[in-house]
């Protein structure tokens, strides 16, 4: 099981807004997909899986604001189960 984190993007940044998900759970996706848009207190950007696999749990909604280094997804094989 793979975890998708909340990416630092500039050496201030503490946290960050789920704006929209791309992908849903269940959805097969390559390293490299867009995954998700987050936006901070100074950009928005796109975050995208760096593993291949299943979207197989979404741990924040869109509108949330998560702390830099959080888990906020997983990817893994189709019949992973997250624990």
């Amino acid at each position: 099981m793979h975890k998708v984190i909340m990416p630092k993007v500039g050496p201030d940044m503490e946290f960050g807004t789920i704006q929209k998900w791309l992908r849903k759970e269940g959805e097969k996706v390559e390293a490299g997909d867009v995954l998700l848009e987050i936006t901070t207190d100074k950009a928005s950007l796109e975050v995208e899986a760096t593993d291949s696999g299943y979207l197989k749990k979404i741990l924040y909604s869109e509108g949330e604001e998560i702390q830099v280094g959080d888990t906020i997804a997983y990817i893994g094989s189709k019949n992973e189960k997250v624990s």
